[in-house]
């Protein structure tokens, strides 16, 4: 729920010797392994800009407005967004962070806007919202060229990269599915097995750092938007 609860999780992890990932399926699909991969080798040559939007109607589900439960769109939709800005900039913590936003209520945000300075003039900027659809979709600009990931962006199939599309489909399902391409969470079990193999407590892919990276930004948001949970003041 926030940073404080984030370092008692890693401190039992590792009092107990065990292994401890943030689920964030995203980050293990091919195309966000492709995504890196064109980075790490400077195919968009400098990256200036990281622009994202999700949003989806979902305020008629309880556990999205209740703040016992983490409700609101900066911690249910907007990490979606956040993940993917923090991979692109691997892993930077942002010099400045301004959110603007609207609540709702029962208190907790319903759409937010986030401004995110990095060093070396790079920018991101999101707007995530549970009270109506937006586009879904994330685009990084470079000084050479540009990747776009069409809707869905939070379980990605698609890359577009200076308007030449690729897909990266994800497994059929043999069952009926709950949520859109959910057989995409095969890849984030496959990060864990592999991990376990090798006796690591951390994925290098999706690490306690970054974790306490995201909650840390999640928590200025709140703060700027005037979110306040009840873990907050425990």
């Amino acid at each position: 729920m926030n940073t404080r609860e984030v370092q008692e999780i890693l401190a039992a992890a590792k009092r107990n010797n065990v292994f401890l990932m943030e689920a964030v399926w995203t980050r293990f699909f091919p195309v966000s392994v492709e995504v890196r991969r064109l980075l790490s080798q400077g195919e968009l040559g400098d990256v200036k800009m990281v622009r994202i939007e999700f949003g989806v109607p979902i305020l008629h589900v309880p556990r999205s407005v209740q703040k016992e439960l983490g409700g609101g769109a900066t911690l249910d939709i907007g990490i979606y967004c956040l993940q993917f800005i923090c991979m692109v900039y691997n892993g930077e913590k942002p010099e400045s962070i301004q959110a603007v936003g609207i609540c709702g209520e029962t208190g907790t945000d319903e759409t937010v806007v986030v401004t995110l300075k990095y060093s070396k003039n790079r920018m991101a900027v999101f707007t995530c919202s549970n009270a109506v659809q937006l586009p879904n979709e994330a685009i990084i600009m470079g000084t050479k060229d540009s990747i776009k990931i069409p809707c869905p962006m939070w379980c990605p199939t698609t890359l577009i990269v200076n308007g030449r599309e690729k897909e990266f489909p994800v497994p059929e399902p043999h069952m009926p599915l709950n949520f859109l391409k959910s057989t995409g969470m095969r890849y984030e079990a496959e990060e864990v097995r592999q991990c376990l193999l090798k006796g690591l407590k951390e994925s290098a892919i999706m690490s306690h750092s970054d974790s306490l990276l995201l909650a840390g930004i999640e928590d200025e948001i709140r703060r700027q938007v005037g979110v306040v949970y009840p873990q907050d003041s425990i």
